[in-house]
């Protein structure tokens, strides 16, 4: 064993590990909101790079969506829900021809069912058409939705969405935190490493 070996050995032996802190248990889990729910949803996602744009009217919403898309060729932005399609497309919104995305998708765009504000959390599920592919593979993904969609904390989303699908709960309920995002290598903080690298959300 060489020398640098045995004294880095020797260190760890001989540190002092301090007793863990013991969890309290009786503490709560959830804090108190005094604000606007949209604005508590929108520090707590921007905390983690997502983007949030609370617009007060739809054509506010669709003028900062138009803003954002300017710089995209229509053929790369994917939605897949025809109901969403139909409120763009007669904004004069270009989208692709193709509801699916594909390789050259560079933005997908998907409502929600409910935004978490206590977390900052965007709540999708497979009832969504196409949102499996809309939120995961594309780079950016875009989500519209009312301040009506938002709620306290998590367990009034799975609330909500209970009475919504009542016995046939979607089979994949999903909860989107800020862009995907990792720090296994060296710790450096890397976005778009399992998913979109950019989350944007417009409420109106």
């Amino acid at each position: 064993m060489s020398k640098a070996r045995q004294e880095i050995l020797n260190k760890l032996k001989n540190a002092v590990h301090p007793q863990p802190e013991k969890p309290d248990f009786d503490a709560p889990v959830y804090f108190s909101i005094d604000q606007p729910l949209d604005l508590v949803f929108k520090e707590n996602l921007e905390k983690v790079n997502g983007s949030v744009y609370i617009c007060e009217s739809e054509e506010e919403v669709i003028s900062e969506i138009k803003a954002f898309l300017s710089t995209y060729n229509p053929e790369n932005i994917a939605c897949a829900e025809s109901g969403l399609r139909q409120f763009l497309t007669s904004n004069n919104i270009q989208l692709s021809l193709s509801k699916e995305a594909s390789e050259t998708t560079e933005i997908g765009i998907t409502t929600c069912e409910f935004l978490v504000a206590h977390t900052g959390s965007v709540m999708v599920s497979s009832a969504i058409e196409g949102a499996r592919q809309s939120f995961v593979y594309p780079p950016v993904h875009l989500v519209i939705a009312r301040k009506n969609q938002i709620v306290d904390y998590l367990r009034s989303a799975y609330t909500e969405i209970q009475l919504k699908y009542g016995e046939k709960l979607p089979s994949q309920i999903t909860l989107i935190t800020g862009p995907s995002r990792t720090a296994d290598i060296e710790k450096t903080l890397v976005l778009g490493a399992h998913g979109p690298r950019e989350l944007k959300v417009y409420i109106y």
